[in-house]
């Protein structure tokens, strides 16, 4: 299943689109259920996993949001 949705990090706004299983897996992230995750923040692409990283989190608000997220999503 696909969602989408918008998560506010201080004066960050990112907006995510993740694709997500019923059960852990081994190409999620940590094991757990998102298999792909996007975030974009003012149009530009900030952290992308898709069965691996491509981009991972490089500052302190990216890393917040991922783990905000991850703890909402993936488990």
């Amino acid at each position: 299943m696909w969602k989408e949705g918008s998560l506010k990090i201080h004066d960050s706004i990112f907006h995510y689109w993740i694709k997500q299983y019923d059960e852990g897996s081994q190409y999620g992230i940590e094991g757990g259920r998102i298999s792909k995750l996007m975030f974009k923040r003012n149009g530009e692409v900030v952290c992308n996993y898709d069965r691996g990283w491509d981009i991972k989190p490089s500052d302190p608000d990216t890393q917040l949001a991922l783990e905000l997220l991850l703890h909402s999503e993936n488990h």
